[in-house]
C-alpha cells in the first residue's frame, strides 16, 4: 500500500488513542516513517513495536503538548532520527465539559495550551527545515466546532486552529510547503465516549489526513454531512440558536 507517503517522515501528535492511533497506523500502512507523541508511554511503545514489527519505522517520544521544552525535544528527537520532517499532524486535543461559568482557571488555561498553543508553536519549530527544503505538510485537526459554536472554550481553540491554519496556508502560498485543516464531526474516540449517537470510527479521519499529505486542500470536513449544519450557521444561525443544546 506504499504510495507518495512512503519514506516521508512524518510527527503525529496525540497518537496513542482515537484519531491520532488511527492516522499513525493508516499512515505506517502507507510506508511513512513515524514519529509518534503522546502523554502515555506504554501505549506509544506498544504501537511502534507494532509498526516495526510488521516491517515499518516509528519513534516513540512521549510528549505533553503543553510543555514548550517537550516539543522542543520532539522536533530535535525526530530531526536526529530521521534527519528531516516532511509533515506534521497536529491532532493532539481535549474538550471541556464544563459551562464556562463553572470552570476553574487551570483547565481553561490547559485547553487553550494543548488544543491552540501547542499546534502553533510545533509548526513553528518545523517550518524552518520545510521551508529551506522547499517541501512539507502541516494537517491541523480542528473540529465542526470550528464552524459551529458549541462549547466557549473548546469551540475558541478550534475556531482558532482553523483561523492559523487557513491564513499560514496563504502565507505559505508558492513556497512547496503547505497548511491544511481537517475537521471532524463527531467521531467514536476518547473523547466522545459518553455519548450515544451512531458515530463513524476515527478510520475516516485517518484517511483524510494521508490524502492531504499526498493532496494538500485547505480542508476536509468529515463525514461530509456536517456541511449542512456548517451551511446553516453560515445562512440561518437563528435555527442552530434553537437546536443545540442550552449551557448547562
Amino acid at each position: 500500500m506504499a504510495g507518495k507517503i512512503a519514506g516521508e517522515v512524518v510527527i503525529v501528535t496525540g497518537a496513542s488513542s482515537g484519531i491520532g492511533a488511527a492516522t499513525v497506523q493508516e499512515l505506517a500502512k502507507r510506508g511513512a516513517r513515524l514519529v509518534l507523541a503522546a502523554r502515555r508511554a506504554d501505549e506509544l511503545t506498544q504501537m511502534v513495536e507494532g509498526i516495526t514489527g510488521n516491517g515499518g519505522e516509528a519513534l516513540a517520544v512521549p510528549t505533553d503538548v503543553s510543555d514548550q521544552a517537550q516539543l522542543a525535544q520532539l522536533v530535535e528527537r525526530a530531526q536526529a532520527a530521521y534527519g528531516r520532517i516532511d509533515a506534521l499532524v497536529n491532532n493532539a486535543g481535549i474538550g471541556s465539559g464544563k459551562a464556562l461559568a463553572q470552570a476553574d482557571i487551570a483547565t481553561i488555561q490547559r485547553t487553550l495550551d494543548v488544543n491552540l498553543v501547542a499546534p502553533i508553536l510545533l509548526t513553528r519549530l518545523v517550518l524552518p527545515g520545510m521551508l529551506e527544503r522547499k517541501h512539507g505538510r502541516i494537517i491541523s485537526v480542528a473540529s465542526v466546532a470550528a464552524h459551529v459554536a458549541t462549547e466557549p472554550m473548546y469551540s475558541a481553540t478550534k475556531f482558532g486552529v482553523r483561523g492559523f491554519t487557513v491564513s499560514l496556508n496563504r502565507q505559505l502560498r508558492g513556497s512547496g510547503v503547505t497548511a491544511s485543516v481537517v475537521s471532524p464531526g463527531y467521531i467514536r474516540t476518547p473523547l466522545t465516549a459518553g455519548r450515544t449517537m451512531r458515530m463513524p470510527g476515527p478510520e475516516i479521519i485517518a484517511r483524510a489526513i494521508a490524502s492531504l499529505i499526498e493532496r494538500p486542500r485547505r480542508e476536509v470536513i468529515a463525514p461530509g454531512y456536517y456541511r449542512l449544519p456548517i451551511w446553516a450557521e453560515e445562512i440561518v444561525p437563528w435555527l442552530l440558536d434553537r437546536a443545540l443544546p442550552r449551557n448547562r
